[in-house]
């Protein structure tokens, strides 16, 4: 920099030169030299040293991050502390900070010497990093509908499961709640429904298999970044991809970089949103009376100071806390990086108070290794333990189902104490009681790791060998206790109020002593996944090739034992164990079951671009699993994609408006694993068998097999686009996809009935017998700008719209599904030309308003109703 200085310096003096020679040499020379000496000294002046550091937007010091004079040529870069030193000519200059994946940063100097920054991440940067199948790519060389979320949008939200994270950030998923208590599970459904059987997405966390389910053992607080494969790019996972694939990656460290911790926390209370506004007791009681009054001529409420009586809602719901603490610490050496982890997450449930909680404990150590200049060495681990106690839900005789149909004329206890009985004909128990009496704990231990070992051979191929494991423990325990309802009630464990035990009759002139009972269930459960794969990489000219060809074993394995016994002491809790028991039953007291399910497969990826412009790429992978027999346990699944990027045309030099435009396409066939064991029976079904003649209770086959059972498999289109508009400002992403199921695996087809499918634990075989197609529009609109350096926003919108058919059933039945309640029809479908499980029940007309219309409408005893 001085260098240029004195350039600079010589050029003035070269002018002044030229004007200044006079008669008088001499005298020429010493007035040369010194204003040669004072404007260097001025222009020397005007040059100052400005330092400072940089760090991201989490406070990690970022090595290599761009430093330069707006509008000069040249500038610096930072250390691995993220310090800078530069010399700027004039404090009117401005510097500009710059980095891949983040956003540019331009300040004054206005006098300051020492300047630091922190940079933002860049929702709109092309050359961000995308996880996919068996490698990373980058935004710009997608050629596939995949959507990437970044952690820090999953920290903001402050949620207890991962995958709420992904409801309205992404198009065409949806998170459909199973359960609102704590710990409750979702499901995650990737652009509708398309099987009768699993429509769950394949997940890996860091490359781990997972279940939905099991998603509540990770703390989104560990979430580096979330990628869901949405269409045939999903094509290198094979027979486990036909519902797309969510790829979960938790935190690193950065090489180079000081340990760095953080502590974040909150706590807030729960809510109901709106309850039910059902009738008071007045209002209640004025119902029933206009009722009875038009039936048989007489009211049967006389009382007329009922006022508002018993609001139910009110005695089970409550405001219940929740909290989280995280903390963290990242950093790394000269050839390592870690990223080490803590959570407690606490969640108590609006209905139930202490009946109904949550609580998760969670440990992460993310390491990496380099052991030599060509070999590194990966470590994942992560563990958690959680707690849970729940409440009856979701359909009759639930808390919540008792709750908005007991009688706001009944109070919650007698005047003598006791809970009231709600004695009216119905099954309609006390809630406060039913919470009580409700004991339903569980635990689960949850181990999830993975060692890797990456071998650089040269610089354009390495050699990946990857051990990963998922290992959960699970004990459930259910306390029944004695407990009485009133007369007639479902719920009734005891015979009268005194709680004596129920005298339960099961055969002529033979009875049993039921009494309090407690249910114990533990399991254990194992995956084991290894893998093996090379990757390739050149560039020769303006032609870019890469390649993944690898191997793949899995096995999945379950072990579960589990027992009921009666007559608890102390009708408590507290005795509620197996071991301190007295009651026996001649039903079947304990069961046990395990299952063993391998998967052994071999897939490679080509992908191909020309002057980063054309893109195309092509996979196939062979799978084979012992869910099938010999015969049919084999299939080839195969996609291609392809992408143009416009934007980077001659012919788009002059479009100023538009950053990046990005034109793709997808097609392939891929896998879905449905069921295990489909070819061979099982010992999963009742029967009874008469020895020296007695009647025993015994073992018997359950579904019947099918060892012709072979893969279902989906055959996905996807025409899409990605653009970034205006300075970066705004993203489209718009998506047409189309998919066939076809081969449908479906269990309860109708079949023979003198094949003794109709047994207790029998059913009919799972075969492939249908076709569905799904097909629909994708658009994701997000708009981000900044209002000043401190000050910046962003708007996102995204739009989903499909259409799914049934195409075909073999013998054109219609399947019935789900249930409404005792007696009732059915309430969903599957019929050829529907969508499947598209709702089917009576229309109505409305309510009779008078005793007339009564009188005159047909009767509808057919319907199995009184007319």
């Amino acid at each position: 920099k001085t260098y240029l200085s004195v350039e600079l310096t010589l050029f003035y003096t070269f002018n002044i030169n030229i004007c200044c020679m006079s008669s008088n040499h001499n005298f020429s020379k010493l007035l040369l030299v010194t204003f040669l000496t004072l404007i260097s000294f001025y222009f020397t002046a005007q040059t100052s040293i400005i330092t400072g550091s940089v760090v991201d937007e989490n406070k990690e010091t970022m090595p290599g991050v761009n430093v330069k004079v707006v509008g000069k040529d040249g500038g610096t870069t930072t250390d691995l502390d993220g310090k800078y030193a530069i010399t700027v000519d004039s404090d009117s200059v401005k510097l500009i900070f710059s980095f891949i994946g983040y956003r540019n940063f331009t300040t004054a100097i206005n006098g300051r010497n020492k300047i630091d920054v922190q940079l933002q991440l860049s929702t709109k940067s092309l050359d961000e990093v995308v996880v996919v199948g068996y490698g990373k790519t980058t935004v710009k060389e997608l050629t596939g509908a995949t959507v990437q979320v970044k952690g820090e949008s999953v920290e903001r939200l402050n949620i207890p499961r991962m995958d709420q994270a992904l409801q309205g950030q992404v198009s065409g998923v949806t998170i459909n709640t199973n359960s609102g208590s704590p710990g409750g599970s979702s499901s995650i459904r990737i652009r509708g429904l398309s099987t009768f059987g699993d429509n769950d997405p394949l997940i890996l966390v860091d490359g781990v298999v997972y279940d939905s389910e099991g998603l509540n053992a990770l703390n989104p607080g560990d979430i580096e970044s979330i990628n869901v494969l949405k269409d045939a790019t999903a094509g290198i996972y094979g027979v486990r991809a036909a519902n797309g694939v969510i790829i979960i990656e938790t935190k690193k460290g950065r090489k180079g970089a000081k340990p760095k911790f953080e502590f974040g926390t909150y706590y807030g209370m729960q809510q109901t949103t709106k309850r039910l506004d059902l009738l008071n007791a007045a209002e209640y009681a004025l119902v029933k009376n206009e009722m009875f009054i038009r039936g048989t001529g007489s009211p049967i409420f006389n009382n007329t100071d009922l006022k508002m009586g018993t609001n139910w809602q009110d005695t089970i719901f409550q405001n219940a806390p929740i909290q989280s603490y995280n903390f963290g610490v990242t950093g790394g050496g000269e050839n390592s990086s870690f990223s080490i982890g803590g959570n407690y997450f606490s969640q108590d449930g609006i209905v139930g108070g202490d009946k109904s909680t949550f609580d998760r404990y969670n440990a992460r150590v993310n390491l990496v290794n380099s052991l030599t200049d060509k070999l590194t060495l990966s470590s994942v681990l992560l563990f958690t333990h959680e707690e849970r106690k729940a409440l009856p839900e979701n359909g009759i005789g639930s808390v919540l189902y008792n709750t908005i149909n007991a009688f706001p004329t009944r109070p919650v206890v007698t005047a003598d104490g006791n809970y009231e009985y709600l004695l009216e004909v119905s099954d309609i128990i006390n809630p406060v009681a039913q919470i009580e009496n409700t004991h339903n704990n569980s635990a689960v231990n949850k181990l999830v790791g993975k060692q890797e070992f990456e071998y650089e051979i040269n610089k354009n191929l390495s050699f990946t060998n990857r051990l990963s494991y998922n290992y959960a423990s699970v004990d459930n325990k259910t306390f029944s206790p004695l407990a009485w309802y009133g007369a007639g009630k479902y719920a009734n464990s005891a015979i009268n109020a005194n709680l004596d035990p129920v005298q339960v009759e099961i055969a002529e002139d033979v009875f049993i002593e039921r009494g309090a009972s407690v249910f114990e269930q533990r399991a254990t459960y194992l995956d084991l996944n290894f893998e093996s794969f090379l990757n390739y990489s050149r560039t020769i000219d303006d032609h870019n090739i890469k390649a993944t060809l690898g191997t793949s074993v899995f096995s999945r394995r379950g072990d579960v034992l589990n027992g009921t016994a009666f007559n608890i002491p102390n009708n408590s809790w507290e005795f509620a164990d197996i071991s301190l028991t007295t009651g026996t039953n001649d039903a079947k007291e304990n069961g046990s079951y395990t299952y063993d399910n391998r998967l052994l497969s071999y897939f490679a990826r080509l992908q191909y671009d020309f002057m980063g412009k054309y893109i195309l790429s092509g996979m196939i992978r062979r799978d084979a699993s012992s869910a099938f027999s010999a015969d049919y346990r084999v299939d080839y699944f195969k996609s291609a994609t392809a992408g143009w990027k416009v934007s980077d045309e001659s012919f788009m030099e002059n479009v100023d408006f538009i950053d990046f435009l990005k034109l793709r396409a997808s097609y392939g066939t891929l896998g879905n694993l449905v069921g295990n064991d489909l070819y061979r029976a099982t010992l999963s079904g009742e029967a009874t068998y008469v020895f020296d003649g007695q009647l025993t209770n015994g073992t018997a086959l359950g579904p019947l097999p099918n060892p012709v059972a072979s893969w279902e498999t989906a055959e996905k289109l996807d025409i899409g686009l990605d653009a970034q508009l205006f300075g970066n400002k705004l993203e489209i992403v718009a998506d047409y996809f189309s998919e066939d199921r076809v081969d449908l695996l479906i269990p309860g087809l109708p079949f023979s009935g003198i094949l003794g499918a109709t047994a207790p634990g029998s059913g009919s075989p799972v075969v492939n017998a249908g076709t569905t197609r799904t097909k629909g529009f994708e658009l994701m609109l997000n708009y981000a700008d900044e209002i000043n350096e401190n000050l910046s926003y962003r708007v996102g919108y995204n739009v989903t719209q499909l259409d799914g058919e049934v195409i075909s059933i073999n013998s054109d039945v219609a399947l019935e599904g789900g249930s409404f309640g005792v007696g009732q029809l059915a309430p969903s479908r599957m019929e050829v030309g529907q969508p499947i499980g598209y709702f089917y029940g009576l229309q109505t007309d409305g309510i009779f308003q008078s005793q007339a219309e009564v009188d005159e409408h047909p009767s509808q005893a057919g319907l199995g109703n009184a007319a």
